[in-house]
């Protein structure tokens, strides 16, 4: 498992600086002005930050830009990292400027002299979320990164102030590793064994093997998994740092470790990245990480429905007619819109078990979310002003983009059947919209509950603020952030 650099919090101590190998990065705010850690460095560089201040080009670096000293003479250092940062920055900038230290690392041992920089916790999330490389595969990979070093004052306040935001960075670094693994070796199997694992957290984790799931009625669920060897699974995992007795918030992932669409299959070109189809069993995951991780004081429980979708002479052909765990009868046109029929019986039976006080389900489920809001917002639904809110608020807090769109009984029309309850496709048009009317019907009526379609946002071809190309981890911050807002003030 990926796990975030090591990040120690030291004393100031300006002897330290001159004989620190590896790299060192230090701030100047807009005007130029040093404190006393960036002033040892430009006397022991002979002045070369006063002449970096005083280049024209400093004037043009925004918030967080940074540029490099390389081999400084009067420094041991390999390069000193100037990054231009105010004494009192913004949450944003202060994440950002870490988010770009840390991609200037490198594999080195890395020395912060963050002074008395406000927002310091807020600079080392930044630090570890970009300090991300998903490496296990690759044979000839150098080695790890170097631990990081970030010296201040009151630095145990700090520290003590970013231990739940390194439970977040570890929670995100567990869903982008969940992403990014290959179908071969992300199994049904080793998928349920990872999240089994994580009962040494002190999370209560229950996998529920085909008979079980059979026995529960869960039909369009497994519909989904008949054409392929792998086992479909159910894994439930309860965290109860909260009151004795109070109801959980429930969160559901869609987790198809591989999608090739079944019998209506893809087309061969970008089927590759059908790995990502369980992003939203990944982001699940990786906030039941967190939460156990940080100790929360809430009572979540969060399950995933993990399943491979492949064809051949035992898969649910285009026309079959499955009854859902609510008894409800759906016609399958598209075997390529499963998460869907994952989403149905998962969500019916945490609500039938749990009763939860609200419930969020993740899925990368369609593209028409892609083309209607690119790679930078996840499509938000609800049948809940309140609890959207709080969701699209803590989103926005954590720089996570989200956007609601639209429900409603009108979309209906397109996903009844002729010879079944309904249709599990309702056709183009508007095709994010009527997925998330088909889930709406497996959701009780007086259920709180989002659906977050999170195609666009759960891995993207170039690197983001806060991680290279692949997964990003997207969700994780803000639904830790919602929980914390709505249960633990």
């Amino acid at each position: 498992m990926t796990t975030p650099a090591v990040i120690h919090f030291k004393d100031v101590d300006l002897d330290v600086i001159s004989d620190w190998k590896g790299r060192i990065a230090v701030f100047l705010g807009a005007d130029g002005r040093m404190d006393q850690t960036a002033r040892r460095v430009n006397r022991l560089t002979k002045g070369a930050l006063q002449r970096m201040v005083e280049n024209p080009g400093f004037a043009k670096m925004k918030a967080g830009d940074n540029r490099e000293l390389a081999f400084p003479a009067g420094l041991a250092a390999e390069a000193v990292i100037v990054t231009r940062l105010d004494r009192r920055p913004t949450v944003e900038d202060a994440r950002k400027a870490g988010s770009a230290i840390a991609k200037s690392k490198g594999k080195n041992p890395l020395l912060v002299l963050a002074g008395n920089l406000a927002k310091s916790a807020e600079l080392s999330l930044g630090l570890a979320l970009r300090g991300y490389d998903f490496s296990d595969h690759k044979s000839d990979e150098e080695e790890k990164n170097g631990d990081i070093t970030i010296m201040l004052s009151k630095p145990e306040e700090v520290a003590a102030e970013s231990a739940p935001k390194a439970a977040v960075a570890e929670g995100v670094f567990f869903t982008r590793d969940l992403v990014n693994e290959p179908a071969n070796v992300l199994t049904t199997d080793d998928f349920a064994a990872r999240l089994a694992a994580m009962q040494e957290l002190g999370l209560d984790v229950e996998i529920l093997e085909e008979d079980a799931l059979e026995k529960l009625g869960m039909r369009t669920l497994l519909s989904v998994g008949q054409g392929s060897e792998s086992p479909t699974k159910v894994v439930v995992m309860q965290w109860n740092g909260g009151k004795k007795g109070d109801a959980p918030f429930a969160l559901v992932g869609k987790g198809v470790v591989f999608d090739t669409g079944g019998i209506s299959l893809k087309p061969g070109a970008g089927m590759e990245d059908m790995t990502m189809d369980m992003g939203g069993a990944g982001v699940v995951s990786g906030v039941m990480r967190t939460l156990a991780l940080r100790k929360a004081k809430a009572n979540v429980v969060g399950l995933v429905g993990l399943v491979e979708n492949m064809p051949d002479g035992k898969a649910t052909r285009p026309g079959d007619v499955v009854k859902s765990m609510k008894g409800d009868t759906v016609e399958i046109i598209n075997t390529d819109a499963e998460g869907r029929l994952v989403l149905a019986d998962v969500l019916w039976y945490a609500q039938e078990r749990f009763k939860p006080s609200g419930m969020i389900d993740l899925a990368t489920l369609t593209g028409a979310i892609i083309i209607g809001l690119g790679h930078e917002n996840a499509g938000v639904f609800s049948n809940d002003d309140a609890l959207c809110n709080a969701f699209l608020k803590a989103a926005k807090a954590e720089g996570e983009g989200a956007w609601r769109m639209p429900l409603g009984k009108a979309y209906d029309k397109q996903i009844k059947s002729r010879i079944a309850d309904m249709k599990n496709v309702g056709g183009r048009p508007a095709g994010s919209i009527t997925a998330a009317q088909f889930l709406q019907r497996f959701v009780k009526e007086d259920m709180p509950w989002i659906h977050l379609d999170i195609a666009g946002v759960a891995s993207v071809a170039a690197e983001t603020s806060f991680a290279p190309k692949g997964a990003t981890g997207w969700g994780v911050m803000s639904l830790d952030r919602m929980i914390h807002d709505m249960f633990e003030r």
